[in-house]
């Protein structure tokens, strides 16, 4: 760089280089929480869907500070986490090489939403994809076989994991019939323990209260929202050039010297922006909520008047209605709605005021995201604002249908005593 007369901070952070697309749709685990023999076998992550955003109120829990038991609004995301279902098991041995697994041993009954993972064009093929592994492991010789791959884990496995599938057709808004996969790692026992733990889980429903609590906190691993292919104003935050500057102003003056007569990594350049792979850690879990076909007050606080769900009024903007289990994280999340989460266990123990204090939450907002709600919940709504004339109508319609019904009942009874009177004289007459 030539004279310049004052310095400034360089445009862009060199911290997440490249900026390239991600592999997956899903966020990658690289890293698990350290493995301690002395607790009972636990799985240590789960999948779960992006809803939208909302806030809260609760009173903060902080001893020695000005702001104890003082009341405060934050915001959080509201992320759908239907049940997963356990399929598979794998365990794995070290090598001079790295990790390697020794085998693979699948569940006797796999569901299809799992099976539609495995081949291309599910509509086209067979949909025989797992009938002969399901047909010849378990009869004969078949069962010796399983029994002795999963001996060989036992004995062998450095670590195991268990291979769990996300229900995404459960959530409402969704039209997604495959499922998203994830190998789990079990901590916590021996191996034969986490083995047999393994097993006790195969083809049963996992909810999410049963790997995460109220008030822990975990990490979120996602795909960014995309923007495409974007130039260097956009893309790194660099300053337009002069209005008048020959071949567009939206550009780097200068790429870099005549000599090394390349352009150098850090010389901020037009490319992909977005759909990057990223991890949010220490996002604290305010509230575990039970699924709203089960509670219908499954976001009902201290200071609400009416029972409500966590769905706002009118549902979540590009998402619909959260009707499965779902957790409250601080602040934000990667990713656009709909998108898959990883949520991890934190790789190691924290110990902090603020990750280790219990949250009471006091209020959560649930008014319409569609404007500046003032109602909690239609019922609250009507009874503020008396019946809207879509319902004064119907109303009207309803009594008018009653009283024509009931006039017609009347008149039948009518005629009924008239005709018995006339056969009666005419009776006398003969």
């Amino acid at each position: 760089m030539s004279h310049r007369k004052f310095e400034r901070p360089r445009h862009g952070n060199l911290g997440f280089l490249p900026r390239k697309m991600a592999q997956r749709n899903r966020g990658r685990i690289r890293s698990w929480p350290k493995d301690n023999p002395s607790h009972d076998p636990h799985l240590t992550a789960f999948l779960a869907y992006k809803a939208g955003m909302t806030h809260i109120v609760r009173e903060l829990d902080v001893p020695g500070s000005k702001m104890h038991k003082k009341e405060v609004v934050e915001a959080v995301s509201v992320i759908e986490a239907p049940p997963m279902i356990a399929v598979g098991l794998v365990g794995y041995v070290k090598t001079i090489k790295g990790y390697a697994t020794i085998h693979t041993v699948w569940a006797q009954h796999l569901p299809e939403q799992f099976r539609r993972t495995s081949v291309r064009d599910w509509g086209r093929s067979s949909k025989k994809a797992f009938t002969n592994y399901t047909k010849n492991m378990f009869d004969g010789a078949g069962k010796k076989t399983y029994d002795k791959q999963i001996l060989a884990i036992k004995r062998y496995a450095a670590f195991v994991r268990v291979i769990a599938i996300s229900q995404p057709k459960t959530i409402k808004g969704m039209r997604q019939k495959r499922s998203h996969v994830l190998e789990i790692q079990v901590n916590g026992g021996c191996v034969a323990d986490k083995v047999n733990f393994a097993l006790s889980l195969f083809e049963k429903e996992i909810p999410v209260s049963s790997v995460f609590e109220d008030s822990e906190v975990v990490d979120a691993l996602a795909i960014t929202t995309g923007h495409g292919f974007e130039g260097v104003v956009h893309r790194w935050g660099v300053t337009r050039l002069p209005r008048k500057t020959h071949k567009g102003l939206r550009k780097v003056a200068c790429i870099g010297a005549w000599h090394p007569a390349r352009v150098g990594y850090t010389v901020p350049r037009a490319g992909q922006h977005g759909y990057h792979h990223r991890v949010n850690p220490h996002l604290k879990i305010y509230k575990i909520g039970t699924s709203a076909l089960k509670d219908k007050a499954n976001a009902r606080c201290d200071a609400d008047l009416t029972d409500k769900t966590i769905t706002p009024m009118g549902g979540f903007r590009g998402f619909g209605i959260v009707q499965n289990d779902y957790l409250l994280l601080k602040g934000s999340v990667p990713g656009p709605k709909k998108r898959v989460l990883t949520l991890r266990k934190t790789l190691r123990l924290l110990t902090n005021r603020a990750s280790t204090e219990k949250i009471h939450l006091k209020f959560i907002d649930t008014s319409s995201v569609r404007g500046h709600g003032k109602f909690q919940t239609t019922e609250e709504k009507l009874k503020f604002m008396g019946p809207t004339k879509r319902v004064a109508l119907a109303k009207k319609a309803e009594e008018a249908k009653t009283k024509k019904s009931s006039g017609k009942g009347k008149k039948d009874k009518k005629g009924g005593a008239k005709d018995t009177k006339s056969s009666q004289k005419k009776g006398t007459k003969k």
